[in-house]
This record gives structure tokens, sequence and C-alpha cells, in this order.
């Protein structure tokens, strides 16, 4: 069981914990270094606790990155956070030249970690997580409504549009058929003309 430092839990901010979490192969995760920070443990030790408990963490909760997806992750961390820049960049363990690849934890595998870090702190620290994944999971429902409601009414617009074009249409026709009996009444009729006796 890895040990929390402080026994304080330490309230973190909704948006900090987002900032936190990933897209990586078409999943949202978290990676072991901002795990670790969170728990208040040393990234190595929270990698031993999972190690030893490997069979809790399958394909779907945990996965290692490769070092292409590592390094795209650096750089989007680093655009995101100018003060972890130069963390990520640079050789400390913590950058893509550390000599292990970064665990990437699913929402599961962060549920899973609180039966690997027991401590109150490191199971506070869970719930809040669990919490936020659930809190993004709702907002892109609701994302996805949104944008059915907008389709649905870009293609109603469309129908109007093409239903207003119809109409205009109609109406240079009639306009034309009244241009030709306007036409035909103002032209001069031929024919025979009867001569009253």
């Amino acid at each position: 069981m890895a040990k929390i430092k402080n026994n304080i839990p330490v309230k973190i901010p909704d948006e900090v914990l987002m900032n936190k979490i990933y897209q990586v192969r078409g999943l949202k995760v978290m990676i072991d270094s901002d795990l670790a920070e969170l728990y208040g443990v040393e990234t190595r030790v929270l990698k031993q606790a999972v190690r030893r408990n490997i069979s809790r963490f399958p394909e779907d909760f945990m996965f290692e990155l490769s070092k292409a997806e590592w390094k795209e992750l650096s750089l989007s961390q680093a655009e995101n956070d100018p003060l972890r820049s130069q963390s990520v960049i640079l050789e400390t363990g913590r950058g893509m030249h550390s000599k292990y690849k970064p665990f990437a934890f699913t929402e599961q595998g962060v549920a899973m970690l609180s039966s690997v870090l027991k401590s109150n702190p490191a199971i506070m620290v869970n719930i809040r997580i669990i919490r936020v994944f659930t809190k993004m999971r709702q907002l892109v429902e609701t994302h996805k409504e949104i944008l059915q409601k907008l389709e649905q009414l870009e293609k109603k617009d469309i129908e109007q549009d093409e239903k207003i074009l119809l109409i205009f249409e109609y109406l240079k026709q009639l306009e034309e058929v009244k241009k030709e009996e306007l036409k035909c009444k103002e032209r001069k009729q031929i024919g025979f003309k009867r001569i009253s006796e």
C-alpha cells in the first residue's frame, strides 16, 4: 500500500482535475505522474503499487503510453500550462526522456487505484476524480443534445430555404405568364374584319 505524504485532504478545484484528463486512443485518461502528485506520493511509488497489483489493471483500466503518444501528450501539456513546459521537456523523470513509459489510467483504472492506495486522502482524491469524470461525461452528453438540436434546426432551415426558393420560382413563372397575357392583350389583332352593311 502506498503511503500519502500528509494525512490532510486537500481541496482540489474541478478545473485542475479536468486539466489533468487527456484524450489518448479515444479514451479519457489520467497520467501516473499527475495522479501521484494528486495523491501526494512519488510516481515510482504509485507505479510500484500498480505493478504489485497488476491483475487489477486490465488493458481497459490502464496501459503504457507509447513514446509517440507520450511526446504528443507532453507537447499538449506544455501548450496548456506554460509553467509545466520546462518540466515536461527536461530530463527530470517526468518528461518524455524518462526511462519508463508513463501509465495512462482510464476512469475505471483510477477507481481501481483506491484499492491499491488505501489511505483516506487517496480515497478522497479518487472520489473527487471519479465525480469529475462523471461531470465531464454529463457535459459531453449535454453538448451532444445541443448539437443534435442545432442539426435539426439547420435541416428545418434548409427545408424552409428550399420551400422559399420554390415559392420564388413559382412567382417568377406566374410573372412570366402575366407578361405573356399582357403582351397578348396589347398586340394588334390580325385577321378579317367584317364590314357592317
